[in-house]
């Protein structure tokens, strides 16, 4: 098994190196505030990068307060049991 996640790894870093090689001209974006120049594999690369953190701190946010909500409950139930 551990040798298959390997393999796959391997294959999205080549798919990745391939595809920052052929997209390797420079985009330009108006942020606004500010204007940046990427080469289009980094600008997807940090796109990528950065809906991984969101959508991860998203789903950590959305379990942890479900936890805590359901904590509460039963240390409720607890006590109204206990007493």
């Amino acid at each position: 098994m551990r040798l298959i996640v390997i393999i796959f790894l391997l294959l999205f870093i080549a798919a990745g190196i391939v595809f920052g090689a052929l997209n390797a001209d420079l985009a330009s974006f108006d942020l606004g505030f500010a204007q940046l120049s990427l080469p289009k594999g980094g600008a997807m690369l940090s796109a990528v990068l950065a809906g991984w953190i969101l959508g991860g701190i998203t789903a950590w946010l959305g379990t942890s307060l479900a936890h805590r909500r359901r904590r509460r409950r039963e240390r409720k139930v607890a006590n109204a049991t206990a007493a």
